[in-house]
């Protein structure tokens, strides 16, 4: 696991590519104005600053997280974008979340519950506990990326190593697999469930933001595969996926990639 600093220096570096996706979502999600709502597994808090612009000035966010190092550095963030009065922060466990019944009148979750090791039915029923009937609860996990165009096996090589298949996790029984959230939602009395998935990409030339969040995310999905490779996967990696390598797959003229995030959303029955 990376350390707090080098979360939040991917954090900040990631937002640039995935921003439009996380957006394209919560405007998908017509969360009422004035609404309050609750950002479970917040980090810097980035996408409560995405929420609280959805639900307007009369509107309020609580983000939720588990770690007090990244809560101060989203306290910073909240208060640069003067939004403090608007989005408080609070440090907690999404398996047992401090909050009444009924709290919030939606709950989102980026990256986190779904996540092993957790198991997720009872983080969907803590969210769905939370939530006013007619409230929607909606989780969003990363679900697939083609991030090295031209070397398919290579990628599907990175992709079956013990970091490269996660969120998914080998060994996992596939109900709880993160893209079977229908499942958890119907389980714990949503209604109303649905799916979408949302694409964001990146394609030459690349603005310098998109670059690095592109390296980030190099490092994000493949830390140390190379016990998990052949010699000639592990070559091929570290020639085209290292930026010091004079064929850095970022620096091809026709450098294309994408990945997805799937949206599950649901609603308290009333």
């Amino acid at each position: 696991m990376p350390n707090v600093d080098t979360l939040v220096q991917m954090a900040w570096a990631m937002n640039s590519l995935r921003e439009s996706v996380l957006r394209a979502a919560i405007e998908a999600l017509e969360l009422p104005p004035g609404s309050r709502g609750l950002d479970a597994g917040c980090g810097l808090g980035l996408q409560a600053l995405l929420l609280a612009e959805a639900v307007g000035p009369a509107g309020h966010v609580t983000g939720l997280d588990l770690s007090s190092d990244l809560l101060l550095h989203a306290e910073e963030v909240v208060r640069e974008a003067g939004l403090s009065g608007r989005i408080s922060l609070r440090e907690g466990d999404v398996r047992r979340l401090p909050f009444d019944d009924g709290a919030f009148d939606w709950a989102w979750s980026v990256d986190c519950v779904g996540y092993a090791p957790m198991e997720p039915q009872p983080l969907v029923k803590e969210l769905t506990r939370v939530v006013k009937p007619g409230g929607t609860v909606a989780i969003l996990a990363w679900s697939s990326e083609t991030l090295l165009p031209g070397h398919p096996v290579l990628e599907a090589h990175l992709s079956a190593t013990s970091s490269g298949i996660a969120p998914f996790i080998a060994g996992r029984r596939p109900e709880s697999h993160c893209l079977r959230a229908l499942s958890w939602f119907r389980e714990v009395g949503l209604e109303d469930n649905t799916v979408r998935t949302l694409v964001g990409d990146a394609h030459a030339p690349l603005t310098d933001e998109e670059r690095r969040a592109l390296i980030a995310l190099f490092e994000m999905r493949w830390p140390g595969v190379e016990s998990e490779l052949t010699p000639q996967d592990w070559a091929a990696f570290q020639r085209l996926c290292l930026p010091e390598s004079p064929d850095f797959i970022l620096d091809n003229s026709d450098y294309y990639a994408f990945f997805t995030y799937s949206m599950f959303r649901g609603t308290v029955a009333g």
